[in-house]
């Protein structure tokens, strides 16, 4: 079987990301939406064997020009060559996330040429615009948008040329304006060109990753209308310009605090320091307010029959999280313009952001202490530039006593205290700040919770070698939050999908017949998930002997580190302590012979591994537990770790062997079979 894993296993993820469709795509309020090279996905029809790609993006150009009070435009001129029907398939329709309320976007030039010859304009009754798909539901948020291009009669052989322009008028932090840019580093793009285009009087050195340090600069006009262009060009041109080593961090930031990294080509922001970034997210999560009675109202009736002040926190939580329903866009879609607590309140919907701000203020009107943190998920900490674009989730912390609890509502099936995985650990900006200097926590690393996961096996084996089995798992932890919303977010009616992504994460390929799961919001209990499966000719008897594999899931541990690995860091990162046991009961066939291997036990001060396996009155059984300990270990263990791998993996590896025995032919018909012919 393969992985059920700390992580469930990367088909298992992407398949329930696809059925369950969440989220939509980024919107960033600064920076017009684009269809990028790295957005265009690669054939995986594609080998050494067959290097054609469907598509070949001939030339990208994007130029972007900002205005002195914070206005922007955005062109992006692309000329695609068309390779097979697969190609034409990618291209048939161009989508962009948009918010008319600031954005603009119009198609000036959308043209194919044939590779007979001719060329087609596509004509404006081939757009589209519509309603985000997340907020179909939700009115408040109709001017989040999708404009959409159809492009019909697209052929192999053929070439695309069209032009977007996105233009941005009265941003939410006008006027301060931001950019971040990745440039093209695969084959998929043949020619590039990004422009910056700025005034002088606002004029901002960008940052720059290594592949961009070679760049242009040029500077025109006099006064008032004075104008510096960057200029990057793939494949790169010569250049004079000395202007691409990074930049000395303004002098306006303050030495303590954390200034992070933007994992970009290229970034560019007026925001002096994350102080003044900051102040312009304080406005719009309207810190200061008092509340409106009605919140007051509201948060006395959920609290009433509380005994404590946790236990008030859980209740406000859990109506946050389960009753609000969440319109799931990213943070700045709506250019943070944010509803009252009270219009969330009366709606029973909202975006991420608006129910962290009602969850403070329910809190708060009851005299619990709230605040607002956006968390800062950058892969490296040192200096670097100040940009809103990096921030993704708003949280709540609040304070309880001598508890401190980090809170996320947005996500309407999670528990108490339960944050993403991409963000525990990393760094988060406080909305409220207490301290002049210290305007970043750290978000916790551990779950609110003891993470398990035991997963047994009810199996039996036909004589026929049909396997038949129920498989009952009981989580806690991230994978119990990954399958809470799978079947949260898909009706019953396709239950049996998602219990058969997990049932191929575990190796079963069989069909699934049944499936049950607990109620996803009933979080204050482990989640269980059980289904039926069935799988013919899973054995073939006329084979001597049979040799099956335990039927449990692989306990994916993390992989050892490679050299390079152990290079960039001082430590191997074990991820979340996680206590994993699976059981198995496998029923034979009446007269069915069993060699079963030998169990195996590893212990280490970071995790502990010991497997049983056992064979009587007619069936097998087997277990497996992998206990992780410790969060990380140093890298100068990585030979121990890997010893621990392989012994694990040598055990998972080993087989039971299986032999069957055959009928003896009776005696009556050995003697009728033996016997000599009469004449």
């Amino acid at each position: 079987m393969t992985q059920i894993s700390k992580r469930l296993s990367l088909r298992l993820i992407c398949g329930l990301i696809l059925l369950c469709a969440f989220g939509a795509l980024p919107v960033r309020c600064q920076e017009s939406p684009s269809p990028s090279a790295k957005q265009v996905p690669k054939s995986s029809e594609a080998s050494e064997s067959t290097p054609v790609l469907p598509a070949q993006i001939e030339l990208l150009e994007t130029r972007v020009r900002f205005e002195a009070n914070g206005d922007s435009r955005k062109e992006v001129h692309t000329r695609v060559h068309i390779h097979n029907e697969l190609g034409a398939r990618q291209f048939a329709r161009l989508s962009f996330d948009y918010n008319r309320s600031f954005q603009q976007i119009e198609f000036p030039l959308v043209r194919i040429t044939h590779t007979g010859g001719g060329t087609v304009d596509i004509l404006p009754s081939a757009i589209s615009d519509q309603p985000n798909p997340a907020v179909v539901n939700a009115p408040a948020y109709q001017d989040v948008r999708v404009k959409s291009l159809r492009i019909l009669g697209l052929a192999p052989g053929d070439n695309l040329e069209y032009r977007v322009v996105t233009s941005l008028a009265r941003g939410r932090f006008a006027p301060n304006f931001y950019l971040s840019h990745d440039l093209a580093h695969d084959a998929l793009v043949s020619q590039e060109l990004f422009e910056v285009d700025l005034p002088a009087s606002r004029a901002v050195k960008p940052w720059t990753s290594q592949a961009a340090q070679i760049f242009d600069t040029e500077k025109s006009g006099e006064g008032g209308n004075a104008r510096l262009v960057y200029r990057w060009k793939r494949p790169e041109t010569n250049s004079e310009s000395h202007d691409a080593k990074e930049p000395t961090p303004s002098t306006k930031a303050i030495s303590d605090l954390p200034i992070f990294f933007v994992d970009s080509d290229v970034v560019l922001t007026t925001f002096p320091s994350w102080v003044d970034v900051l102040r312009a997210l304080q406005e719009p999560f309207r810190t200061d307010v008092m509340p409106d009675p009605r919140i007051k109202a509201k948060a006395e009736e959920l609290a009433r029959n509380a005994a404590t002040p946790e236990d008030k926190l859980r209740a406000v939580y859990d109506f946050v999280s389960q009753k609000v329903t969440t319109v799931d866009l990213p943070l700045g879609a709506t250019g943070f313009r944010l509803r009252s607590p009270a219009t969330i309140l009366s709606s029973a919907y909202a975006i991420p952001e608006e129910k962290c701000s009602l969850l403070s203020a329910l809190t708060s009107s009851i005299g619990l202490e709230t605040k607002l943190a956006i968390a800062v998920p950058s892969t490296r900490s040192q200096r670097g530039p100040a940009i809103p674009s990096i921030l993704t989730n708003v949280l709540v912390i609040a304070r309880v006593s001598t508890r401190t609890f980090w809170l996320d509502p947005s996500v309407e099936v999670a528990p108490f205290g339960m944050i993403a995985s991409t963000i525990r650990g990393k760094p988060a900006l406080l909305l409220s700040p207490t301290s002049d200097v210290r305007f970043f926590e750290d978000v916790p690393k551990n779950l609110p919770f003891a993470a398990s996961q035991h997963v047994s096996v009810d199996a039996s084996l036909a004589p026929d070698g049909t396997l038949r089995a129920k498989v009952h798992y009981t989580l806690r932890g991230e994978n119990e939050q990954l399958l809470r919303v799978a079947f949260h977010q898909s009706p019953r009616e396709k239950w049996k999908d998602v219990a058969q992504l997990l049932a191929l994460s575990d190796g079963f390929g069989g069909k699934i017949t049944n499936v049950t799961a607990s109620d996803p919001y009933a979080t204050q209990q482990p989640l269980t998930v059980e289904y039926e499966i069935v799988q013919p000719k899973f054995v073939d008897w006329s084979k001597t002997p049979v040799r099956i594999p335990a039927l449990l899931p692989l306990l994916g541990l993390p992989d050892p580190p490679d050299k390079s690995a152990l290079a960039a860091s001082s430590t191997i990162d074990l991820g979340t302590p996680l206590d994993v046991e699976t059981h198995l009961t496998l029923h034979l066939p009446e007269g069915t012979a069993v060699r079963t291997p030998t169990g195996t036990s590893v212990e280490r001060d970071y995790a502990t591994f010991a497997s049983r396996y056992q064979a009587s009155g007619g069936s097998i059984t087997a277990s497996r537990h992998l206990n992780f300990l410790l969060r990380e270990i140093s890298a100068d263990r990585a030979a121990d770790y890997n010893a621990f791998v392989r012994a694990v993996q040598s055990d998972e590896a080993q087989e039971f062997t299986l032999e069957r025995a055959r009928a003896e032919p009776s005696k009556q018909s050995t003697s009728a079979a033996t016997a000599p012919k009469k004449n």
